[in-house]
């Protein structure tokens, strides 16, 4: 029995997310109102009412925005790599004063500074941290400059 204690929250957690959806469910096909209309029954595609045909030409301002999206989307998903990987050199420049008065805490702390500014890979990142800076900068830079034409370009006025 001492092997499912712990994971018994974890099971609970499960159970209650497998059920509750159901429940939902169930309780508003029962007691939920039914009122159709046939703008209701009516399919919906993309905010476009579907009256004309299938090969109908719309604005092409729907795909320029969701591709700057995309853009401005993955933007962040290249920053946040450096963001973290940035934390740990400025801890590591960091180790090279010590104030007086450690506390235990502190002393380990110290510690672990030091064990990551030995390392190769804390090496690393102290030394090649203006490099690492610089193309980040040169990336925002091309990013800012996109954003510029795009806005010049009236993608983000809409109507």
């Amino acid at each position: 029995m001492e092997t499912v204690e712990p994971v018994l929250p974890v099971l609970l957690l499960v159970a209650c997310a497998a059920v509750f959806p159901v429940l939902l469910q169930v309780f508003g096909s029962l007691f939920g109102p039914r009122r159709p209309t046939p703008v209701k029954q009516m399919p919906y595609e993309s905010g476009m009412d579907p009256i004309h045909d299938t090969r109908r030409r719309f604005d092409v301002r729907f795909q320029l925005l969701a591709i700057a999206f995309l853009v401005f989307d993955v933007e962040l998903l290249f920053l946040y790599p450096w963001a973290v990987t940035a934390g740990p050199a400025k801890a590591a420049a960091a180790a090279s004063y010590d104030q007086p008065g450690e506390s235990e805490s502190d002393l380990s702390r110290q510690a672990t500074r030091d064990a990551l500014m030995h390392s190769p890979a804390g090496r690393s990142l102290v030394e090649n941290r203006r490099w690492v800076f610089a193309g980040v900068m040169v990336f925002v830079a091309l990013l800012a400059l996109g954003f510029v034409y795009d806005w010049r370009k009236g993608i983000f006025a809409w109507r």
